[in-house]
């Protein structure tokens, strides 16, 4: 292949999968009787690791959360993931491509799952809001920074060793 002779940069989608998924309805079929909406509450995070030389999985993970008063009305994880071949980037590229371009790729099919499982199971499909995953990574930068600063004024000032 033209691009193994050369040091020209590559990136590509090897794989994209649904990782892990579960639902549970620990108050059915009662809770389908209820008439007072749901408070939803979604959490996502981003995940990152070397699977082979210049391969690389970006998993992510979402919890969604249904409750009506103290009754769960369905709890939601899921895991979707990708496999990328990244080769030929400078060190000081790869994490904001693994942190930012990978999980915006994979993000479009972990909403598709999530809003049709939600369906399936008989409730009405939660949308996930669009993502900004640049940010996300800025502030996980910044929040480690801020903590580096924190050990360093907690040890007095000395660099760790």
């Amino acid at each position: 292949m033209a691009d193994e002779d050369n040091n020209s940069p590559v990136f590509n989608i090897q794989r994209i999968y649904l990782k892990d998924m579960s639902l549970e309805q620990p108050n059915s079929p009662a809770i389908f009787l209820e008439q007072t909406p749901p408070q939803v509450d979604i959490n996502i995070g981003v995940g990152a690791e070397t699977v082979g030389p210049d391969n690389y999985e970006v998993t992510l993970r979402v919890t969604v959360t249904a409750k009506v008063g103290e009754k769960t009305l369905f709890l939601l994880e899921a895991k979707q993931a990708g496999i990328f071949e990244i080769r030929n980037i400078p060190k000081d590229q790869m994490q904001p491509i693994v942190s930012i371009a990978c999980p915006g790729i994979v993000y479009p099919y972990l909403r598709a799952i999530v809003s049709d499982i939600c369906t399936r199971a008989g409730f009405p499909p939660v949308l996930l809001t669009e993502v900004n995953f640049q940010a996300m990574y800025e502030g996980q930068k910044a929040a480690a920074a801020e903590e580096a600063a924190k050990k360093s004024a907690a040890n007095g000032g000395a660099l760790p060793n």
